[in-house]
């Protein structure tokens, strides 16, 4: 389920960091994955470092996981995300500038974990995004999803947009059609929501560094810099 946030903290930590003007707020859903029954994570003051750590025993989650950066970079961003949760567009750009600020020092991998029924269109735009990876475009889709959330949320049906994605990527529509309902992308999709259950995960987005959480209100661009930062110090990179 989503945590309820008061409108000031997304104003005062993703709001005005972006430039945005969204009411937000996180109501309770449910994921595609049974439903969890771990105890919230710990959470850290504001800038501190993340305490609540990933269990050894979790689920590995899709494999391979959708990755940019070295496998063997010290600092891994694990994100766990709804391509129609609005808070997850807001950490889009986010992610975005940490990958262009820290190169190959650091990782970020992406899970999905789409909150259904609250978000209608947010297996769909999973699927999207899995069957193009199917065909090499996996960050291009999860791109145009992300900077065009605010267009496709309004619509009936969102399917003919991210088709129209598909041609704009260059993909065989036709194959990419065909796997959007396939049991290879059903089972990417249903992996990475029981690996969001076995470590914990109530909402989106949630994001671990180093397989410690990151407190939602560290999320914030500044923020989440110095905990970068801190951790490659503390790694003596």
């Amino acid at each position: 389920m989503k945590r309820s946030l008061p409108i000031l903290i997304i104003l005062g930590v993703l709001g005005v960091a972006l430039g945005s003007g969204w009411y937000l707020t996180r109501p309770v859903n449910q994921s595609i994955a049974p439903a969890s029954t771990t105890t919230p994570a710990n959470s850290a003051t504001p800038g501190s470092t993340p305490v609540s750590r990933i269990s050894n025993s979790a689920n590995a989650g899709a494999q391979p996981p959708h990755a940019v950066g070295p496998e063997d970079a010290p600092v891994t961003l694990e994100e766990f995300a709804d391509f129609e949760c609005p808070p997850c567009g807001l950490l889009h750009p986010v992610m975005k500038s940490m990958e262009k600020e820290f190169g190959p020092r650091l990782r970020v991998v992406f899970r999905e974990f789409p909150l259904v029924p609250t978000h209608p269109h947010a297996l769909v735009a999973a699927r999207s995004a899995e069957a193009a990876g199917l065909q090499g475009k996996f960050w291009e889709m999860h791109d145009l999803i992300f900077e065009s959330q605010k267009i496709w949320h309004e619509q009936f049906d969102a399917r003919p947009t991210f088709e129209g994605y598909a041609k704009r990527l260059g993909l065989d529509v036709e194959r990419w059609k065909q796997d959007v309902s396939s049991q290879v992308v059903e089972q990417r999709i249903f992996l990475d929501g029981k690996r969001a259950h076995d470590v914990g995960v109530k909402g989106t987005p949630t994001v671990f560094l180093n397989g410690r959480e990151v407190p939602f209100e560290s999320l914030a661009p500044e923020k989440l810099r110095a905990l970068i930062n801190a951790e490659l110090t503390s790694l003596g990179k």
